[in-house]
């Protein structure tokens, strides 16, 4: 079987920077062995997969090493897929996912996103996870898949060097490292969730569910300018809706082909 491939760089307005995505369309899904592999051969941090069209689309994501409920960069870059190359003109596009329904429309820079928030509860300063970071947190908190860890500035968030091989070996999939930011953005971030292939995403949108809700309330304000500084790096505008959370975002196309099956 013989279909097409986008892959495109995700938060970002320059190529080369950002978060890459692998998007597939599909006429139907094929066995799940066979969509894990197209990932590990894909080797980016997130390949989509789409079913449909009309405006409506069965949407899943792999990593290279498993499947994965929510990704915010690649289900950017597959409403990027939708809106210029397969249905161009459409201005917004819902996809059915394993985290329900979420819809993405066109804004006048990019795109926006309607996904669920992540509420954080306070967690304990285990010894593991501060060795892990090499690093002390001032706030430990956490969800059901992810630790999120406040360091004491921007500038330690940039130059943390943790041990990628003791973070795959805590009790949560990923670690969202986090600062209120010191200049243009309101905070900055990085994750890592070497547990699911990934050492260190460049740009995540599914860590900005948790990130928006926990700032919003520190800052009082429910709009948001954040930076994953990566090496890549990326930005995003994140709007506190309630239980949503809205994730605006650019993409940059790099590629288009296509891919034997």
């Amino acid at each position: 079987m013989r279909t097409r491939i986008f892959q495109v760089d995700a938060f970002t307005r320059q190529r080369f920077s950002g978060n890459p995505a692998a998007v597939m369309p599909l006429e139907s899904f094929p066995p799940d062995a066979v969509l894990q592999a197209l990932a590990a051969e894909n080797n980016l941090s997130e390949t989509a997969f789409l079913v449909g069209g009309d405006g409506t689309y069965q949407l899943r994501w792999f990593t290279p090493a498993v499947e994965v409920p929510l990704c915010g960069h690649a289900t950017l870059a597959s409403a990027a897929v939708v809106l210029e190359k397969l249905e161009p003109g459409r201005a917004a596009v819902t996809f059915h996912t394993a985290s329900g329904a979420l819809h993405v429309s066109r804004a006048a820079a990019g795109y926006v996103m309607d996904f669920p928030a992540r509420p954080t509860v306070p967690a304990g300063t285990s010894d593991a996870l501060v060795r892990a970071l090499g690093a002390t947190p001032q706030e430990v908190r956490a969800d059901a898949i992810n630790y999120l860890v406040v360091l004491d500035g921007e500038q330690a968030v940039r130059t943390l060097k943790p041990d990628i091989a003791a973070i795959a070996a805590l009790d949560r999939q990923g670690v969202i490292v986090t600062a209120r930011g010191s200049g243009e953005y309101d905070c900055v971030s990085r994750y890592f969730t070497p547990a699911r292939g990934v050492a260190e995403d460049p740009v995540t949108g599914s860590a900005h569910c948790a990130l928006a809700p926990y700032w919003a309330e520190r800052l009082g304000k429910t709009q948001l300018r954040a930076y994953q500084a990566s090496r890549r790096g990326g930005e995003l505008t994140c709007r506190v809706r309630g239980a949503r959370v809205e994730l605006e975002g650019t993409c940059v196309f790099y590629l288009e082909g296509h891919a034997q099956i």
